[in-house]
């Protein structure tokens, strides 16, 4: 989350009142964290009592995409998983216009995130990313997620002529290795179907008894297989953040945790290591572009792109 589109408290109360029942606004503030949209909390007075909302004014995607999103987030909402309940505006529509850009407010979850997981937290987002690809595989619209292969090989010729030797030859060879993945029998046989791809540590809160509060962000959300999911969740979870190397201990509670409630199929034992290194390019790729070719914010600091360079590495060692 970012701060793209400047937003005063008087705009920010005349379009929500204008097209939410949901109270009168009486505080706004930006949110900082992120990099993709601009996201507000508000505070706001409903019945009498003060109820927090996120709005978000999306910079990238079309209106025609974030339907895709923003009804994933109702569906799991309404089967049980938890996740920001999208509302409806005055016109009973789930997307809404704010300075020429699609809006859209939900929920705000309860509880902060945990920056330094340990085995039973790690093991208890496993078990709701489980239940959430069970659950989503009934979910009847289908996304490609935007940020898979064909956007990997559009992206790296932008970033290439920023790289030196050693940084285009691993960009260079990942992409055509992932290629002849993603065109292979044992890719194509992989279960799919609706996958958050962006549950990072930043993107699950947990109340202060450790309950799990719940999955959010989902913007980044598509169609895809639900290896690929766990990959890139265990590639932020389980990891030492200062090398990259896998915990173990943690990755075994994650794994173990979230088999409990789908086993992997052989094909994805299989294709595993591979999608380990699908999950950390995906990251180096976009954190690469947001570094070298960044977009104006007010409240924006791009990610280190040398953090999934080191796991992709390691992701490489690991499959050999």
């Amino acid at each position: 989350m970012a701060v793209y589109t400047s937003l005063t408290l008087e705009e920010a109360n005349a379009w929500f009142t204008k097209s939410f029942a949901l109270g009168e606004l009486k505080s706004f503030k930006g949110i900082s964290d992120g990099i993709e949209n601009s996201n507000f909390f508000i505070d706001a007075n409903y019945q009498g009592k003060i109820t927090e909302y996120v709005l978000t004014i999306f910079e990238r995607l079309q209106f025609d995409q974030l339907p895709y999103y923003l009804n994933l987030m109702l569906f799991l909402s309404n089967h049980h998983i938890k996740v920001p309940t999208p509302f409806l505006n005055r016109q009973h529509h789930i997307l809404d216009t704010l300075k020429n850009k699609p809006a859209a407010i939900v929920s705000k979850l309860e509880g902060s995130p945990r920056l330094s997981p340990n085995e039973d937290q790690c093991a208890k987002v496993a078990r709701m990313l489980a239940s959430m690809h069970l659950v989503g595989k009934d979910y009847p619209a289908h996304q490609e997620n935007l940020r898979s292969l064909p956007w990997w090989q559009s992206v790296a010729k932008e970033i290439i002529p920023f790289l030196d030797e050693a940084k285009t030859n691993l960009l260079s060879s990942e992409i055509t290795f992932q290629t002849q993945f993603f065109s292979s029998v044992n890719y194509t046989t992989l279960p799919f179907g609706a996958c958050h791809c962006d549950l990072f540590r930043d993107n699950v809160l947990f109340k202060d008894n450790d309950e799990l509060s719940g999955f959010f962000d989902f913007y980044f959300a598509g169609t895809d297989k639900w290896l690929f999911d766990v990959a890139v969740t265990v590639n932020d979870w389980c990891i030492e953040l200062s090398t990259g190397a896998f915990d173990q201990e943690r990755l075994d509670a994650f794994l173990n945790a979230y088999q409990e409630v789908r086993p992997f199929t052989v094909a994805e034992t299989i294709a595993w290591p591979k999608m380990l290194r699908a999950a950390a390019l995906r990251f180096w790729i976009s954190r690469l572009w947001d570094f070298y070719i960044p977009r104006n914010a007010q409240l924006l600091t791009p990610h280190d792109p040398s953090h999934f360079e080191k796991i992709l590495r390691l992701r490489i060692q690991y499959a050999n």
